[in-house]
């Protein structure tokens, strides 16, 4: 499997990046470890979380995915095999981008992932309240104290990550090496207006997340009927029960019978083929699930049936 590179980092994945947001929520731990398990021994490497995740869920308060994830890590001996990605500001415990909590909060992630180092750092939202230069700054110390390998970026806006990219230059501070947004066929317009020609300017990664439109891309709801098949997120894809949405599952439908694949597959391959994207985010619940999803970096779209869920997704 060809590797793309994170930027102009150092790092280098597979086009498929395992969402760990599910680990201590919707799977539990030995789930957990079966799913990592299969990721990495077909070939898979990047692992997607942070320190908040699952804070959301009853009876938790953050930290339980990377703790799932370093319990895994060592009892696989897999650390070298894998590059973990997560992400700092948005967690109650540790919020905002100051160097005082970015260095509390790198320590807690590093003990619950029971490693020495996090391959890529992310901000996991903007913090105007805070001076870029200053952000910026205590991720170069953590880089030049060999925790951490890279940075990156989620959740900012264009204008925003111009300027961060701005301020590391001149300061000659690290610079943000990739970026986390929105993106899929139904959410199109947030990335490829303006943050796309920024991040291929500057050659920037991307990781974007909701690359399944949560779950709406599967096919698995095409009626108002359908949304009571999962309580979690039947009410975040009522939105795309339109004209437009049932447009691109019809491509998607099309496409995915041409290949003898699945929506989900079609969907994610066709993020997989846009220049602009180093691997889309998507999260499993089961074996079975995790390698359909995975037989997406296999499926090799034409320049039509890309130009065909093109046109169905536009507007």
């Amino acid at each position: 499997m060809q590797k793309r590179r994170i930027g102009r980092s150092s790092l280098h994945v597979a086009p498929f990046a395992f969402g760990g947001n599910v680990f201590g929520w919707s799977v539990d731990e030995k789930r957990s470890f079966e799913l990592l398990d299969a990721f990495v021994d077909q070939g898979f490497d990047l692992i997607d979380t942070a320190d908040v995740y699952s804070a959301w869920v009853p009876g938790n308060r953050g930290g339980e995915s990377e703790t799932i994830i370093g319990r895994w890590l060592e009892r696989s001996g897999k650390r070298d095999r894998v590059v973990i990605a997560t992400k700092v500001g948005k967690w109650a415990e540790h919020k905002g981008l100051s160097p005082v909590n970015i260095r509390k909060a790198v320590e807690g992630s590093l003990k619950r992932l029971k490693t020495d180092y996090i391959d890529l750092y992310q901000a996991h939202e903007d913090d105007p309240s805070v001076p870029l230069a200053d952000t910026l700054g205590a991720f170069a110390r953590l880089i030049e104290e060999g925790k951490v390998r890279a940075i990156g970026a989620s959740n900012y806006s264009a204008a925003r990550l111009a300027e961060a990219l701005k301020v590391s230059a001149e300061h000659r501070l690290p610079r943000y090496e990739c970026l986390q947004p929105e993106y899929n066929l139904l959410e199109r317009a947030g990335y490829e207006q303006e943050l796309e020609p920024l991040v291929q300017r500057e050659e920037l990664g991307v990781i974007c997340y909701y690359a399944l439109a949560s779950g709406f891309l599967s096919g698995k709801y095409r009626s108002e009927a359908d949304l009571a098949k999962s309580a979690a997120r039947g009410g975040s894809v009522r939105k795309y029960l339109n004209a437009r949405g049932l447009a691109v599952l019809a491509a998607l439908d099309e496409v995915a019978a041409a290949h003898h694949a699945t929506p989900a597959q079609v969907a994610l391959a066709w993020l997989m083929a846009r220049p602009s994207i180093t691997a889309p985010i998507a999260s499993a619940t089961s074996v079975e699930q995790l390698n359909e999803l995975l037989g997406a970096a296999r499926l090799e779209l034409s320049a039509a049936e890309i130009a065909r869920l093109d046109q169905a997704s536009a507007g």
